[in-house]
Order: structure tokens, then sequence, then C-alpha cells
């Protein structure tokens, strides 16, 4: 008897990265395929996106990660370069999101701590997988930018 191959029958022989890329785009399309972008003035995805991975609320929950609990003027200092201004409007809209907690304590002078939520700890899980892919490949990106650099 004559052995038929896979693509003989008419499947697709397809690679791990293709299967990968396939899935992917699956996903994206269950995620985007309802959206009609011309009717779409509020688009969850990129608000949420947005609000909670902006660099200064990406630091701010790592940092609430590694330390249980932190206050105002704590978080300053591990989040080096961030204003004043910018923390407090930042740390509104984590808690505003449900990221994290803000307990004020009835003490003079004010004492006021934060600590991420159960919600907030399954987003830092999230994070730490991009921040070990970035870590992993930031050789790499580095790397491109010189080339993009020197072919400009």
């Amino acid at each position: 008897m004559e052995e038929v191959s896979k693509s003989e029958l008419g499947y697709k022989i397809e690679t791990v990265t293709d299967n990968h890329k396939v899935k992917v785009a699956e996903k994206i399309k269950k995620m985007f395929g309802h959206i009609d972008p011309r009717k779409e003035e509020y688009c969850p995805i990129r608000d949420v996106m947005a609000l909670a991975s902006d660099k200064w609320s990406v630091l701010i929950i790592l940092y609430l990660g590694y330390f249980p609990v932190l206050r105002f003027n704590k978080l300053k200092k591990y989040v080096y370069g961030i204003s004043s201004k910018i923390l407090s409007e930042r740390l509104k809209v984590l808690e505003a999101d449900g990221y994290l907690f803000r307990t004020m304590y009835p003490e003079v002078p004010i004492r006021v701590e934060y600590k991420l939520t159960d919600f907030g700890h399954s987003y830092l899980l999230k994070l730490l997988d991009l921040t070990e892919w970035v870590t992993q490949y930031s050789d790499i990106i580095i790397e491109n930018r010189k080339k993009f650099k020197l072919n400009k």
C-alpha cells in the first residue's frame, strides 16, 4: 500500500512558530472581531492598557509587588524621577481601577499607605512575564536600535 503524505490529504504542515502565530491571530480576532472602529468611541482595551501600562504605573505596581505596603514618599523615592503631582494622579487612577488599596490613618501627620489588591497582584503576574521577556531580549532591542540609527 502506498503511503500518502499529510500535505497530499489537504493537511497544512505548520511549524511551531506558524502554529503559535495562528493561535495569536485567532485570539486577536476574537478580541477585536466584534468591534466596528467607525462606531466605537470607547475602546476598553486601549483605555485600560493606556491607564495601567504607562511607565509610571508599571513601576508603581512592580514596587508595590516587591514591598507589600508603601507610603507615598517611599514610593516617590523608589519610582525615581516621578513628580509628586504625577505620582498622586497615577495612584488615584490605579486605586479607582482597583489595582491598589489606599489606607489613610487618622494621625497627625496623616499617614497614607498603599498596597496591591488581589486584582493588582493578578496584573503584576502579567507584568512580570513582560519584564522577563524584556530582560531576555533587551540586548537584541538595543542592537536593533543601533542598526536603525545607522541606517537613517
